[in-house]
């Protein structure tokens, strides 16, 4: 998930780099991280990883280790009457190193394939996000939007996390909100959770 910190940060950057500087700035800043966790659509995103982990990768796992057990157990069966051609021999041989490769490196390899599927996943709720970002940045008259990591004092007036929210029809847990008041549920929130 570590790399979903950075997407998302990378996300707030690119709004700051796509925004036009104007005589007068105004700055606001937002916790985008942990509103796109709270997005129901992010929620769903654990349970299709997980199947695909399954489904697919486990799968993958499967059948590469059945494939380097035949041809192993092939080369061991190997009878002195009844000898491999050289050619399958030496083919097989050459398989075995590679899925030995592969087979041990395969935690490596199937973290980046989740990797990867993940991003693929979350994309949807990225632009989103970053839509509603830009809609109330462009609705309270903000020039830039910054990563609240970017900040060590920032004003609560300028964090846009509750109109984001509300825009997203997500709803904050209070330890979120600024100045710690419980806000309304926007109509048609859907419960915070992960």
């Amino acid at each position: 998930m570590k790399h979903l910190k950075v997407a998302a940060l990378a996300l707030v950057f690119l709004m700051v780099a796509g925004s036009r500087v104007n005589a007068q700035t105004k700055i606001g800043y937002i916790d985008a991280e942990t509103l796109l966790y709270l997005m129901p659509e992010v929620a769903k995103v654990d349970s299709q990883l997980r199947q695909y982990q399954l489904d697919t990768l486990g799968r993958e796992y499967q059948r590469l280790l059945t494939d380097y057990q035949w041809k192993d157990s092939m080369l061991k069966a190997e009878k002195p009457e009844k000898p491999l051609p050289p050619s399958i021999k030496e083919q097989y041989q050459k398989d075995l190193q590679e899925l030995t490769q592969t087979l041990t490196n395969w935690q490596s390899i199937a973290g980046e394939l989740n990797q990867q599927k993940q991003q693929i996943l979350i994309a949807p709720a990225m632009r989103k996000l970053s839509d509603a970002i830009n809609a109330v940045a462009k609705e309270k008259g903000y020039t830039h939007v910054l990563s609240r990591e970017v900040f060590i004092v920032a004003p609560d007036a300028d964090n846009l996390i509750v109109a984001v929210a509300a825009k997203l029809k997500v709803t904050l847990p209070p330890e979120l909100i600024p100045g710690g008041k419980p806000a309304a549920a926007p109509a048609g929130a859907k419960p915070a959770g992960r």
